[in-house]
């Protein structure tokens, strides 16, 4: 074997791992990696913001089962197209990555494929950027076929503008003729088609629960039964509140991206009245755009619901960021104009002065604790009057043959008064517009009541 060939196979080998790990949307550690992570600030991000998410890129890294051993917080005056940063910069951290021993280093700055690459040829390290790790965390906590399906779309359609530079080298290495393709560029080419493929093939799929989807949930508005989604930042605390009001079983845990596929369950009121309480995935800061549109259809809950119930935490320094990044992903979905309840949470683990401060800068908020049960009945009152604050005053006279609207009104209404005769229930009550049309043969003017 020569010694060209030879230099050719151990690049095949080396583009090879790169696809497989561009590729494989599922693949996870079972060892704690060390991880060295980087944070970036800069004239469009303070230095003090930037520290936040470097924060956060710990928590994200700490999600994922990284073991952090070092980190170091930038000030970038000007990107370079190869390493992001300045060359002496970009030794000093390879140095210090090596140094605490890390084999991860984590940027909280995008990377170009460019830059990753060359990272990781400086640093002989895994290198990747904060929304490859939390499609990671994402790969990592999916449970569901959907979620599943999801992940992988959002993988793949990171990995695929990557692929180019990851053969570079490899292209390099063959010559000929003009118009002929060399090993890697033929390489490439069946990747990037089998790529788009699988894309095209979970689109497809996604499409079918997407029907799916839209089939339950014409199936519960049929039923008339108000719908509510619980949403905020990750680790706020929702799937927790959703245990407490429902009685369920969610799992729930002190981490970020706990919760990933929509979990949805019944809220009894006193009055007889069902609310369907869904859990939605948590938002975070920099949610890479792919996830965005991959969990599109698991976000239509909220743009579809009633109410959606906002929760922020409110033993979190950084409370009112997390709730303009929570305002800012409703937006990008379409459900901006919902009415919302907001809701804090774990006051039990945050100041009192915290708590009224917050309840001062967000006048009708609600402070509860999903752990103790404070606040939670004063949350559920909150919640029938946010829901039944567009209903429709009625008297209606039901007779007792149709006593099975009585039991609507019940469940999906307000009821007011209550008496009953020989022949009928008399109710004043509060109903949504949807069920007025079926209510409207026993509706009486107001004046009759009792007559």
């Amino acid at each position: 074997m020569s010694a060209n060939s030879k230099e050719i196979r151990i690049e095949e080998s080396d583009a090879a791992a790169i696809s497989e790990r561009a590729a494989d949307a599922h693949r996870v550690d079972h060892e704690a990696p060390r991880a060295y992570v980087v944070g970036v600030s800069s004239s469009e991000l303070r230095k003090e913001e930037a520290r936040e998410l470097l924060d956060e890129l710990r928590s994200l890294a700490n999600t994922l089962g990284l073991d952090i051993v070092g980190e170091n917080l930038v000030n970038l005056r000007e990107k370079t197209p190869s390493l992001l940063l300045g060359s002496g910069k970009a030794q000093e951290i390879a140095e210090a990555a090596e140094a605490a021993g890390a084999d991860t280093i984590v940027f909280d700055h995008t990377l170009s494929a460019v830059q990753q690459r060359n990272w990781e040829k400086l640093t002989s390290k895994k290198v990747y950027d904060r929304a490859e790790l939390i499609i990671k965390i994402f790969a990592a906590r999916a449970l569901t076929k959907e979620a599943n399906l999801q992940v992988e779309l959002a993988q793949l359609q990171y990995s695929l503008p990557r692929l180019a530079h990851s053969y570079d080298d490899l292209m390099r290495q063959r010559g000929g003729r003009y118009g002929t393709k060399g090993s890697g560029e033929q390489k490439i080419e069946l990747d990037r088609r089998e790529i788009e493929r699988r894309i095209h093939e979970i689109k497809n799929e996604l499409e079918a629960v997407r029907k799916e989807r839209t089939v339950q949930r014409r199936r519960r508005e049929r039923a008339a039964v108000p719908r509510a989604a619980i949403v905020g930042y990750t680790n706020a605390g929702k799937s927790s509140l959703l245990n407490a009001l429902t009685a369920a079983s969610v799992k729930a845990e002190n981490k970020l991206f706990a919760t990933l596929d929509p979990t949805t369950r019944r809220l009894l009121f006193a009055q007889g009245q069902t609310l369907l309480l869904t859990d939605t995935v948590g938002f975070v800061r920099n949610l890479p755009h792919g996830l965005v549109e991959a969990f599109r259809s698991t976000l239509e809950e909220a743009a579809q619901a009633d109410l959606l119930i906002h929760v922020a935490d409110a033993s979190d320094p950084k409370v009112d960021t997390h709730i303009a990044t929570t305002l800012q992903v409703l937006g990008e979905i379409g459900a901006e104009e919902v009415p919302r309840v907001l809701v804090l949470n774990k006051i039990d683990l945050a100041r009192p002065e915290s708590v009224e401060d917050f309840l001062a800068r967000y006048p009708g908020s609600i402070a509860v604790s999903a752990t103790s049960g404070l606040g939670l009945g004063a949350l559920v009152e909150r919640i029938q009057e946010s829901l039944t604050s567009g209903m429709k005053v009625l008297t209606l006279r039901i007779p007792h043959a149709q006593y099975q609207l009585v039991s609507l009104v019940m469940r999906e209404g307000t009821v007011l008064e209550e008496r009953q005769d020989d022949d009928a229930t008399w109710l004043r009550c509060r109903v949504p517009e949807r069920l007025e049309w079926k209510l409207k043969d026993c509706a009486i003017e107001p004046d009759a009541w009792g007559n």
